[in-house]
């Protein structure tokens, strides 16, 4: 009866981790006051990206926006090269910060240090105040008790392995593997429902601020190729607006410059 050990430790395990998962899951869920004057005003576009994709979109943004006003190159090495040091916000001005005294960077670590910046801290915990972003705390508790679950998952199936070899083939494993066999569903299941139900709470807008993101009048994805001869950030003769919102609001799949996609993925340099 050692086996008996090692289902004590995966049903502990279980209980344990689910649990956490659920109280998790129930403070993400919890309704958020949105403020009134934010809920009857539109997005800018630095807010919008913040809440579609968090501190990486609004580099990108930043990045492009700069990009097509030539104050920024972007290689589609992924390298990063300043051309006008003079920034017009705070966000910019914090960019060529993160690209360095030397004027080049690979686009990856300017992404990451944008990330912590102190505009973009701020941009995040204004739109916290006003009920329209998830903070931080939710999303990393769930993300934290996902793990967990996933862990104790893991967990159950070696337990379950361990206690079997324990078990004499003339006594039967069946039952043994029957008890294990509830943990296993407990996890699993807690984790398909944690995809089902807990995933929208890890996105970045609250749902005020999702609804003001389907208010935005996004253009259609663009299709025609860059220019030929053109570099990475000149898109073709569309709109800049257009082009800045749909990136906003997508992401860099909205970019019809494959030099520009590749620029922001950042594969080289680095």
């Amino acid at each position: 009866m050692l086996w008996v050990l090692f289902l004590l430790v995966a049903w502990c395990a279980a209980i344990v981790s689910c649990t956490r998962l659920c109280l998790a899951a129930v403070a993400a869920a919890e309704p958020m006051d949105p403020d009134p004057a934010a809920n009857g005003k539109g997005l800018s576009l630095y807010e919008a990206a913040f809440l579609s994709g968090g501190p990486r979109r609004v580099c990108e943004l930043v990045l492009v926006a700069m990009c097509r006003e030539r104050r920024l190159l972007l290689a589609h090495t992924g390298w990063v090269t300043v051309v006008d040091p003079d920034g017009r916000d705070e966000l910019e001005r914090s960019v060529i910060t993160a690209i360095g005294p030397e004027g080049q960077s690979p686009v990856r670590p300017v992404r990451a240090a944008l990330a912590t910046a102190v505009p973009v801290r701020a941009l995040g915990e204004r739109l916290v105040a006003a009920g329209l972003a998830v903070p931080a705390s939710a999303r990393t508790n769930v993300a934290v008790a996902v793990r967990q679950v996933r862990a104790a998952c893991a967990l159950v199936l070696m337990t379950a392995a361990a206690a079997l070899l324990l078990v004499p083939p003339a006594a039967g494993r069946g039952a043994a593997a029957a008890w294990f066999a509830l943990p296993l569903l407990l996890t699993a299941s807690s984790l398909l429902i944690a995809r089902l139900e807990a995933h929208p709470y890890s996105r970045w807008a609250s749902p005020a601020g999702q609804r003001l993101l389907g208010r935005i009048d996004v253009p259609p994805r663009r299709t025609a190729g860059r220019r030929p001869g053109a570099g990475a950030g000149d898109g073709g003769d569309g709109d800049d607006g257009d082009l800045l919102t749909a990136l906003a609001v997508h992401g860099t799949a909205a970019l019809p410059d494959p030099a520009l996609r590749a620029a922001l993925k950042a594969h080289w340099g680095h």
